[in-house]
Order: C-alpha cells, then sequence, then structure tokens
C-alpha cells in the first residue's frame, strides 16, 4: 500500500517561515502522513528545517528531498545525520543527491564527472562513518579521502543503521540505489509505467550485484498537485510545470516510452524561443493525467485513489514551477485536506512509516 507525504514549506521571513513549516509537519502528522521532506537549493538548507521539525513533531518520519550529496562532506552528513536522528527519536530519512554535473561544478566547487560513481563511494563512506564508535574510519577512494581515529569515546547512534534514500533519473545512478541505497527518490516527471518498466529493471541489475532483493528498495515518487476551483488553471499550473522539465534530455526515455517524443520536441522548440503559451500548449492532457494530478479541491480524494500502483511513498508537492510563496502554501492546504478524506477512508489509516 502506497502511505504519503508532503513538503514541509514555510511561508514569511525570519522564525515565522520554521513555524508555519512545523505547523504543517503537525497537521500531516495528525492526519496519518507517512513522512514530511525538506528540500534545499542554492539559498536554502534541507538540515535546518529537518532540526525544527524534528522538535515539532513526535511520531511522523522527516527526510530531505533532496539534500545535496556533494554539499557537505562525508563527515559532517554523518554528524548531522546523527544529531538529527537523535534529535528526532530515529525518524530521519536521508535522501541525498548530487544534481547535474554542471551544479555539481558550479555551486558545489567539485568536478562534474561520475556523479554515480561519486554517490556509491559517498555512502560507502556514510555506513561506515555512522558506525564510528566501533572504531577507526580510514578511506581512501576516488573521491573521498576519510582518516579518522576518534580522541575519546563516541556515542553510539540511537539506531544501529539510519535509512538513506538518492535520487536518481539514470541508469547508472538507479543502479547505485539499487545496490547500495535503502530507498530510490524519484523525479517529478516520474509516471507509474515508467517505475514499473526501466525503474525497476535497474533497481533489480543494481540489487543483483549486492546479492540482495529488489523488494528492499524503498521506491519514492513525487506526485505534482495543481488543486483550483478553476480546474483550466489548475492543468495550466501542471502544464507548466511539465514543460520545465520536458525540455531537457535527461527525460527522452521516459517521453519515448509514453510515445510522447514529437510533443517533447515541440516543447522544447517553445522553451527556446521562450513562449510560455506554446510550451503550455504542447503539454498534452495525457501528460498531464498520467504525471500529475490537476483537479478541483472536492475531486482530489478519488484522484488519489486512483494512482497506479508503482510506488511505496509518494510525495504530494505543488507544482514547482510558476507559483508564488503565497499560491504554493494553499495548494498544500488543500493537498492536506484531502489526504486527510483519503487517509481516513483507507484501512490502515496510514500511520505506517515508509520504511
Amino acid at each position: 500500500m502506497t502511505t504519503f507525504g508532503v513538503n514541509a514549506f514555510g511561508v514569511g521571513r525570519g522564525p515565522q517561515r520554521f513555524a508555519t513549516m512545523t505547523e504543517l509537519a503537525r497537521e500531516a502528522e495528525e492526519i496519518g502522513c507517512a513522512a514530511v521532506w525538506t528540500s534545499e537549493l542554492y539559498s536554502r538548507s534541507a538540515t535546518v528545517p529537518m532540526a525544527a521539525l524534528a522538535a515539532g513533531t513526535s511520531t511522523i518520519r522527516i527526510g530531505s528531498n533532496i539534500a545535496y550529496g556533494v554539499g557537505r562532506s562525508p563527515l559532517m552528513w554523518a554528524a548531522e545525520a546523527r544529531d538529527l536522528d537523535e534529535l528526532s527519536g530515529g525518524r530521519i530519512i536521508l535522501g541525498i543527491g548530487n544534481g547535474t554535473p554542471k551544479m555539481m561544478e558550479a555551486w558545489h566547487g567539485v568536478p562534474g564527472e561520475a556523479p554515480a560513481a561519486r554517490m556509491a563511494e559517498l555512502l560507502t563512506v556514510l555506513k561506515a562513518l555512522w558506525r564510528l564508535h566501533e572504531g577507526p574510519v580510514h578511506h581512501d577512494g576516488r573521491f573521498y579521502h576519510v582518516h579518522i581515529l576518534p580522541t575519546s569515546d563516541v556515542p553510539e547512534p540511537i539506531r544501529a543503521e539510519i535509512p538513506i534514500w538518492i535520487a536518481g533519473v539514470n541508469k547508472l545512478m538507479l543502479r547505485t540505489a539499487g545496490e547500495r541505497a535503502d530507498g530510490l527518490v524519484g523525479h517529478p516527471m516520474f509516471t507509474a509505467d515508467y517505475v514499473r518498466g526501466p525503474v525497476a529493471d535497474e533497481i533489480a541489475a543494481g540489487a543483483a550485484i549486492s546479492g540482495r532483493d529488489a523488494a528492499e528498495v524503498t521506491i519514492m515518487g513525487i506526485r505534482m498537485c495543481a488543486i483550483d476551483d478553476d480546474v483550466e488553471l489548475a492543468r495550466r499550473q501542471a502544464a507548466f510545470a511539465i514543460g520545465q522539465y520536458a525540455a531537457s534530455r535527461v527525460y527522452d526515455r521516459l517521453f519515448a516510452l509514453h510515445g510522447w517524443s514529437a510533443e517533447q520536441e515541440r516543447i522544447r522548440r517553445a522553451a527556446r524561443e521562450r513562449d510560455t503559451e506554446a510550451l503550455i500548449g504542447a503539454v498534452t492532457d495525457d501528460m498531464i493525467d498520467t504525471i500529475a494530478i490537476a483537479c478541483r479541491p472536492s475531486e482530489f480524494p478519488a484522484a488519489l485513489a486512483r494512482i497506479p500502483a508503482g510506488f511505496d511513498h509518494l510525495d504530494l508537492i505543488a507544482p514547482p514551477w510558476g507559483l508564488s510563496d503565497q499560491e504554493t502554501r494553499a495548494i498544500n492546504s488543500r493537498i492536506l485536506a484531502g489526504l486527510r478524506t483519503h487517509l481516513a477512508n483507507s484501512v490502515p489509516a496510514s500511520g505506517a512509516a515508509p520504511v
């Protein structure tokens, strides 16, 4: 059974932003959501809001969707994860990704080469550092060199392991998730057919390398939800967001799988010409209905019930492009209202954690 989570989106400045995040997380916890998620970009951290959410909730899982694996050293990742897991009482899911090679280079000052190999090595080092209480850690690899000999006793973490989910779209990163990670953080463009097909195939291939069952890897999806009484406006919001992603060649395989390659080229042309109306018009109804949810508030619970199988957990988000903070907050409120109805009608009511 698919569990659900929401993004902890805050509005306002200063302490108010964190207070609104925590308010949203508490409501998600109260209605039975499995997780609440934070994210980071070039101006925001994922881990600082996670601390606020950990202190302000009691049962809901708290995850990063995503934090940049290359944005911190393995040592600081392990230290922050230990503190967050302790503060939350063992409720943290560490969701990490590298971003694009260009982001790795321009934002984080590291080479953009071999992102999947870098991620695989980071997971190895993080898991060793999580066991630092057992003794020194020595690692010399392609991307990381870590030598730590503790000078005093290191407290044991409150859990023997912390779940680490990695973001992946392309073949090598998906295989890395299957081989080494506890979960896969999918992309908002992921459809159920794409997850049951190419994604499942690569996860299985990676799992076979490490000799484990592919079912051990939690598959998380991200579903864009445009919810408004003006359903045409909602569909335009969803179409605009899909168009921003579709212009990238990263998703060629997904578009080909669904027979949308010709439409994708029209989206690309509109994006190059900066023609917003043409871009929205090139996104078909089939794309909107397959990739996103666009509906009236009263229709949202039924739309959730129709989501095809394939995801273990779904993070429901407002379209990440083209909305003001207030519009995003309004959609998040409608997401929670619809989830309240959906989860109340589900058996069980989905208090279970996503892992």
